[in-house]
């Protein structure tokens, strides 16, 4: 479970960040996770609320915006966006020649703190 190691440099990123700005409480962190970066965000969320106990974010909320995949065929031209976690072909035309543009992010949008 890759997600406990990821919750965990979330929670490293966050912390040293409110810290450096001279906060002391993190109440929510806002992350936007891609269809395709791979991560479960049940157990991205299951996890963060395990390391977070004894840490300035041990009330914090995690928002997660997923983001489609979203991608460009080669071979139709036409982009397309995909809900689902694995695209195989060309929504529109079938074709195995296309290139992902979006929803691998796994990124730290922003974060509420006091």
């Amino acid at each position: 479970m890759h997600e406990a190691s990821i919750a965990l440099s979330v929670l490293e990123i966050a912390t040293e960040n409110c810290r450096k700005a001279g906060y002391a409480r993190i109440e929510s962190i806002r992350l936007r996770v891609g269809r395709a970066s791979a991560v479960m965000t049940d157990a991205l969320l299951f996890a963060f609320d395990a390391v977070k106990i004894d840490t300035i974010a041990a009330g914090a909320t995690v928002i997660i915006d997923e983001i489609p995949i979203g991608g460009l065929c080669k071979e139709c031209g036409k982009d397309f966006i995909s809900e689902e976690a694995y695209v195989l072909c060309c929504p529109e035309c079938g074709s195995t020649s296309f290139k992902i543009n979006t929803g691998r992010e796994l990124e730290i949008v922003d974060m509420e703190v006091f």
